[in-house]
């Protein structure tokens, strides 16, 4: 081992007469033992990526869930010397109780670890992405991305009287009153209303609570105007106190750590079959399709 210490010595000894003076650390941090603790000084931004929409996923494209992102979550969280976690957010929302568990996670590990977490919203933070932007301490966006739709909603189909057209049927048996509610076969029923309104007031106020816990004093508007599900641009928002600043991510970090931090994306393993199967195919045939399709015919990309 004392040979190949005094082997390393030769080489900085030698590397430091032909390179400038400045460069001597760098040299030094190349070579065994310093580079052992050169590594571990470097200082380190994790970014986490928060795209699409919050729930299970269709076969072509996967949503945002926890057990689909908490490995990566963890990830973020594991360099040495890290200095701070960034969410690159997209998302229009989703399921509230994904939002709330994915969000939940990043806010534990940060004060595990006492890391700080930023957000970014890029296109959108609407509904449950603005839950999801709210794991962040701190949230920037661009002045054209969307910001809030704090509410909830359902949506459904009336299809009873195309039943009664087509001469159809509906036959349905349950045990419990309230098995079968708002069946889109069958005509809308005030109880099942009533319920229905009753579950989105308990998840609406849960929603209400929760950004206010976490935005706090920061928030400049009442209630009235803020948690209506109205959204707003960039500007806005900063205005109304639901985000803390007009930046983007990659300028943000270059001004608060400086440009010689390191910057670690988390990413999921792309799956298998992609090694195999090429998605070029699926474009030129797009490509193909928008040649011989007008605005007209109202098929949208």
């Amino acid at each position: 081992m004392k040979t190949a210490i005094k082997r390393n010595y030769k080489m900085v000894a030698s590397s430091a007469i032909k390179q400038p003076q400045n460069k001597l650390l760098q040299c030094l941090s190349s070579c065994w033992p310093f580079g052992l603790f050169s590594k571990k000084k470097q200082k380190t931004v994790s970014i986490l990526r928060l795209d699409g929409a919050i729930g299970k996923g269709s076969m072509s494209k996967s949503g945002l869930t926890l057990d689909g992102l908490n490995e990566l979550i963890e990830k973020a969280f594991e360099p040495q010397n890290l200095k701070a976690v960034c969410l690159a957010i997209s998302s229009p929302g989703g399921m509230p109780v994904q939002a709330e568990l994915i969000a939940a996670r990043i806010i534990q590990l940060s004060a595990e670890k006492k890391v700080p977490v930023y957000s970014f919203v890029e296109d959108m933070a609407a509904s449950g992405g603005y839950w999801l932007a709210c794991a962040g301490e701190e949230i920037y966006a661009s002045e054209s991305s969307i910001i809030g739709s704090i509410g909830v909603i359902y949506t459904g189909f009336g299809l009873h009287k195309v039943m009664e057209k087509l001469g159809l049927e509906r036959r349905i048996y349950t045990q419990g009153t309230k098995k079968s509610i708002l069946d889109p076969f069958l005509p809308e029923k005030a109880d099942d209303v009533k319920l229905i309104k009753k579950l989105q007031n308990q998840i609406y106020d849960h929603f209400v609570s929760y950004v206010k816990g976490r935005r706090k004093d920061k928030l400049t508007q009442s209630d009235s105007i803020l948690f209506t599900g109205e959204f707003w641009a960039g500007k806005t928002a900063l205005d109304y106190g639901l985000i803390d600043g007009i930046d983007n991510l990659y300028n943000f970090i270059n001004k608060k750590f400086g440009s010689d931090i390191q910057v670690q994306h988390i990413k999921p393993k792309a799956p298998w079959y992609k090694k195999y199967l090429s998605i070029n195919l699926g474009e030129s045939i797009i490509s193909e399709l928008k040649e011989h399709l007008t605005y007209n015919d109202k098929l949208w990309f």
